[in-house]
């Protein structure tokens, strides 16, 4: 089985990627912002940490986190947010690694690790390839504005907290430029599957 670590900048098509890639038979994909949204939803230690670093304020009166509350607390601050990662990130890893265990079992060909964050948090360490998918900066820019309904200036402020592209580029083992149509970006999937041993998309 081959571990494939999938990430790229914002508006890049990462998670374009690793869902086509999930379509072909013998694929598995976990995304780490999934995965990170339900530890600090469920998790009781992460929750624990959380309340002890952030405050009780973290969880509503229901129960459930108040993501806003959280997101008001960390946002803009290089200190906060280092402390929300030093709690969600080794849980997201230990997760990842129960994945693979049962990936491994079931006789999977690839399991997909989808994280924005894969190299800035040692996640390429983890998996055996790595791939980062990459656009023109216009275009990432105009792809993210329009899914998330923001100005582009927001798009842009969001860019400059993650790793250069370049250097990105230097350290995957795979790059895919995805500066054209879906069509094209699903195609450099289906052979990226194929040459990992996985089956026809679904």
């Amino acid at each position: 089985m081959t571990t494939l670590g999938v990430t790229g900048g914002i508006g890049s098509g990462k998670s374009a990627l690793a869902a086509r890639l999930g379509r072909h038979a013998g694929v598995r994909t976990v995304l780490a912002d999934d995965v990170a949204k339900r530890l600090m939803a469920d998790d009781p230690d992460v929750r624990r940490q959380l309340v002890a670093r952030f405050g009780p304020e973290t969880f509503g009166a229901d129960g459930a986190l108040d993501r806003a509350y959280l997101a008001g607390r960390v946002f803009g601050d290089a200190a906060e947010v280092a402390a929300l990662n030093a709690i969600v990130h080794p849980a997201v890893r230990r997760a990842l690694a129960h994945a693979m265990e049962q990936a491994e079992a079931d006789g999977l060909a690839v399991l997909v690790y989808e994280a924005a964050l894969l190299f800035e948090t040692g996640g390429d360490a983890v998996v055996d390839r790595t791939v980062w998918v990459d656009a023109p900066v216009e275009t990432r820019v105009a792809r993210a504005a329009a899914r998330d309904d923001v100005p582009p200036e927001a798009v842009r402020a969001r860019m400059q907290h993650q790793i250069d592209p370049e250097a990105a580029r230097q350290r995957a083992d795979v790059v895919i430029d995805n500066a054209g149509d879906l069509a094209a970006l699903w195609a450099a999937a289906d052979a990226l599957a194929a040459e990992l041993g996985a089956g026809p998309p679904e």
